[in-house]
């Protein structure tokens, strides 16, 4: 008896490929989104160019451009729209309708569903800083130029993207669709308006030192750190770990796939 050739052979594809293929789908369908894409590129350049044209009057370090210190600051921004907010409401609403329910009876094992999920957020996360780090440049920025001053910037948003999509993720998985909805656009306006995200903590006064303290703070302030100063800001980066290491343990504790 000869053996049966089967052409496409039986069975999944490996792990690499379909982790590809959901990563690449999850990226498109997020900037297939109008309000997706929002959050993720055209908020963030208007809050940029608004601030540069029209910040004069917050007194900032006047030794430091506007657009050197709102352009560290809108790439923070852009970062906490892409894996807290955004995540966050495609996770909820794909809980309401059995996406990810669905996906579990396919071949793509929950590692691989979360890994897309992350490697998509970074792909978007690229366009984001190509984008916004063009404009800057266009109106002006003059970055940092050393290895500590990428190496900081680097870090915190690898440590920010973590940390908030862990954040988003919990939120997805504990309330409704609806309640997913309002409850990260509320945390979005909030953080953004005094979160220390887009403007120093000097810029906030006595809040500023509690400011630093919270995830949007932190992220703001080791990109500033890296591309004004040209160092790296390991406190910042520490806040950072321990709200990825509670976002995730809370995600842990509390997501249901359904």
């Amino acid at each position: 008896m000869t053996e049966t050739t089967f052409a496409p052979r039986p069975g999944g594809a490996p792990l690499g490929r379909q982790v590809l293929a959901q990563a690449s789908m999850e990226s498109r369908l997020m900037l297939r989104n109008g309000e997706q894409l929002l959050l993720a590129v055209v908020i963030p350049v208007i809050v940029l160019i608004g601030g540069v044209s029209g910040g004069s009057h917050l007194h900032l370090h006047e030794s430091h451009p506007l657009v050197d210190i709102f352009t560290p600051g809108v790439l923070a921004l852009a970062v906490m729209s892409t894996s807290f907010t955004s995540l966050a409401i495609a996770t909820g609403f794909e809980r309401r309708y059995g996406v990810i329910k669905r996906l579990g009876a396919s071949p793509l094992p929950r590692v691989g569903l979360l890994a897309g999920k992350v490697l998509a957020l970074v792909l978007v996360e690229v366009l984001q800083v190509v984008v916004i780090g063009a404009v800057g440049l266009a109106l002006g920025w003059r970055p940092h130029e050393c290895v500590a001053a990428y190496v900081g910037a680097l870090l915190a948003l690898v440590l920010g993207t973590a940390g908030f999509a862990a954040l988003g993720l919990f939120v997805a998985g504990v309330l409704r669709a609806e309640a997913t909805l309002a409850a990260a656009n509320l945390i979005y306006l909030l953080l953004m308006a005094g979160g220390a995200v887009v403007l120093p903590i000097s810029a906030y006064g006595g809040f500023g030192d509690v400011a630093r303290f919270l995830p949007s703070g932190a992220l703001g302030e080791a990109i500033r750190a890296g591309f004004i100063d040209g160092t790296v800001s390991w406190r910042d980066l520490g806040v950072l770990v321990l709200w990825a290491a509670l976002g995730s343990a809370l995600t842990a504790r509390t997501f249901k796939w359904e």
